[in-house]
């Protein structure tokens, strides 16, 4: 019996793998592709934007500069960690194909940022990581098995049994990262609700004939819209057939040409083509995220069109959301209510990008009234209110946990504090338990914190920018869940460590098991431990 059986290899699985494998818990990922790589997972149609906030998941969890070496880039530091603020960012996302200036980001007006060793976002594809992920969670202990395709499912009062041919998997809990068309979503009986697709957008590389004629970038068009990317003959489609075509019919080359051509308005010739994929803005998203012992996250919980490069970012969250929790479950330390606010916490961020997708989707519809809509968006983007807004968006910064507490801090994620010794908080957060960084000079939380300490590390420092703030509790998945701006509040401390972290040892059942566990670095090796049994 394992802990936690996830099914589904790719990003998101992988990273709450490691979630789960660095604070002790077994765990055992089946996916169903034999082999980890694939031709769609290179540069460029591969190519994935990691947002500001999923490359501080890496940074925090002492991931960053192996995915960046992975990635082909460097490890990257900010230009100066004693400045006060964080730099402008170097690019903003497109809306709805507008591309935006980043040098109108107004700075002022986001959420505190400080500087950090963690870019706004960067460059990379699935393979590098993968790799990087898949590495880190064999080095936890956890045990990933690949050409293992689940066919049933079977929920217990105590457990969940999932199958995969002759084989049997038991798990305490099982979670779904099993993509888009999910097979854990189908057979746990999810709701899955949304809209339906109003285009097939399309991804091709090969030889095409005129493709000089094409405007490089993103380009709408009275009938679409089209993209020609930099380098090779990678092009984008989206055509707005209601997504009547997405995959019903082989990816030719002449009927890449004929989409082509008509939302180009241009008379290209496509003469190969080497690789070709279709998808659609298709948005759903499951009612809720959790059903009895079975969790959903990424794709499996929500699909989305591609517009906006959000869905890995959003799965990412996902997983750093639900992985702390459910190991604090796991080693029963947990409140009772701990695995609710999963779905409380990230449904509604996931709402926001869908309707994120759709608006988009909605300006790019040719109707007539198309270009009126598109040259007033034009106009409200060129903005710097506007740009800020998308970037806001776009990069993550902008999501906020409502935990009760309209502070500007609570329920955001945690600027990057610098300590007077020069530790930063993303060092701390690599444990994966909680922080509670004390900045008054007498260590007024010191016993506040006493039976906590096998779950929150206590830091008691001055910070070089602390925010006029005392004290702040950060969640190991790096949100503010408290935060004093007064001499001593260890009342109110003591209210928010036992909603986030359960009671403390002295008040605990002395015949629960011990969460020492889910403290230590040490992976415990799962492959000795367990057996999977055919039936």
């Amino acid at each position: 019996m394992r802990d936690v059986v996830i099914v589904g290899g790719g990003p998101v699985g992988l990273f709450l793998a490691c979630e789960l494998g660095l604070s002790g818990c077994s765990v055992v990922v089946l996916e169903r592709e034999a082999e980890p790589h694939s031709p769609w997972r290179k540069f460029p149609l591969g190519l994935r934007g990691l947002n500001a906030g999923s490359v501080e998941a890496f940074y925090r969890r002492g991931m960053l500069e192996q995915l960046l070496a992975a990635s082909g880039g460097r490890a990257e530091v900010g230009a100066d960690l004693d400045a006060d603020h964080a730099s402008a960012p170097r690019s903003v996302n497109h809306f709805a194909g507008m591309m935006l200036d980043p040098t109108k980001v107004d700075l002022d007006a986001l959420p505190l940022r400080l500087p950090s060793p963690a870019m706004d976002g960067m460059l990379t594809d699935l393979d590098a990581v993968e790799s990087v992920l898949a590495e880190r969670a064999i080095e936890l202990g956890v045990d990933i098995r690949r050409g293992v395709e689940v066919t049933d499912l079977a929920q217990h009062d105590d457990k969940v049994v999932v199958r995969a041919g002759a084989l049997e998997y038991e798990g305490l809990w099982v979670v779904g990262c099993d993509g888009g068309r999910s097979t854990v979503r189908t057979l746990a009986g999810f709701d899955f609700a949304g809209t339906e697709p109003q285009l097939t957008g399309y991804l091709f590389t090969g030889t095409v004939t005129g493709r000089e004629k094409l405007s490089p970038g993103f380009n709408v068009t009275p009938t679409g819209m089209y993209l020609r990317m930099p380098g090779g003959g990678y092009i984008g489609m989206m055509d707005f057939d209601g997504g009547a075509f997405d995959r019903s019919q082989p990816l030719t080359a002449e009927h890449l040409q004929t989409v082509l051509r008509r939302v180009s308005g241009i008379d290209v010739t496509v003469d190969e083509v080497e690789l070709a994929s279709s998808f659609t803005d298709r948005a759903m998203q499951a009612t809720s995220y959790r059903h009895h012992r079975v969790f959903l996250a990424g794709d499996a919980a929500h699909i989305h069109s591609p517009l906006g490069g959000q869905g890995l970012n959003l799965g990412i969250g996902d997983a750093l959301n639900l992985g702390w929790k459910l190991a604090a479950t796991v080693h029963a330390t947990a409140p009772g209510d701990l695995l609710d606010t999963y779905t409380q916490e990230r449904r509604p961020i996931g709402m926001r990008v869908l309707d994120w997708s759709r608006a988009q989707a909605a300006v790019m519809r040719p109707d007539p009234y198309a270009p009126a809509l598109q040259a007033l968006m034009s106009d409200l983007l060129a903005t710097a209110d506007a740009t800020t807004y998308v970037w806001e968006r776009t990069s993550g910064t902008a999501n906020r946990y409502d935990l009760g507490d309209d502070r500007p801090l609570i329920g955001r994620n945690a600027p990057d504090f610098r300590l007077e010794d020069g530790t930063l908080l993303g060092a701390l957060l690599q444990t994966g338990r909680g922080v509670l960084l004390d900045f008054t000079p007498d260590q007024q939380l010191h016993n506040a914190v006493t039976g906590w300490q096998d779950r929150i590390q206590y830091l008691a420092e001055p910070a070089r920018n602390h925010l006029s703030y005392h004290a702040v509790l950060i969640r190991p998945d790096g949100v503010v869940a408290w935060a004093s701006d007064q001499n001593s509040d260890g009342e109110t401390f003591d209210q928010s460590a036992r909603r986030w972290f359960g009671a403390p040892l002295l008040d605990a059942d002395p015949t629960r098991p011990s969460a020492d566990s889910a403290t230590s670095f040490n992976p415990r090796s799962n492959h000795d431990r367990h057996s999977d049994r055919a039936s």
